[in-house]
């Protein structure tokens, strides 16, 4: 799952959960007092949650996107490998299969 998306399921999810908060205080049978203290709270603590959020999101992308480049550098360098090796095994064996075909004066190799 990407940064973009796993952060806009977390909020998502944040969101649902206040807004299902709210819900059931709303709709529940106490007295209306405390119902309403209570969201009262909710609704004051809900700008140090989104923040909190935001900036846990921001931390998880960023590790996230540091993890991503040492991965990619650790790819790119096992394939910067990979073609060295194969250009000395290609050389290789090109000298190989140059040195041991005999040539004929009229240009095809003898048997």
């Amino acid at each position: 799952m990407s940064d973009k998306q796993s952060g806009g399921f977390v909020g998502g999810l944040v969101l649902g959960a206040a807004m299902g908060a709210v819900a059931g205080l709303l709709v529940a049978p106490r007295t209306s007092l405390p119902p309403r203290r209570i969201l009262r709270k909710s609704a004051d603590a809900l700008p140090e949650l989104v923040e909190d959020l935001s900036t846990s999101v921001y931390l998880q992308a960023d590790r996230l996107s540091e993890s991503a480049l040492v991965n990619w550098e650790h790819t790119l360098g096992r394939l910067r490998e990979a073609i060295a090796a194969g250009q000395v095994a290609s050389r290789q064996e090109y000298e190989h299969l140059s040195q041991s075909a005999p040539i004929a004066s009229n240009g095809s190799a003898q048997e």
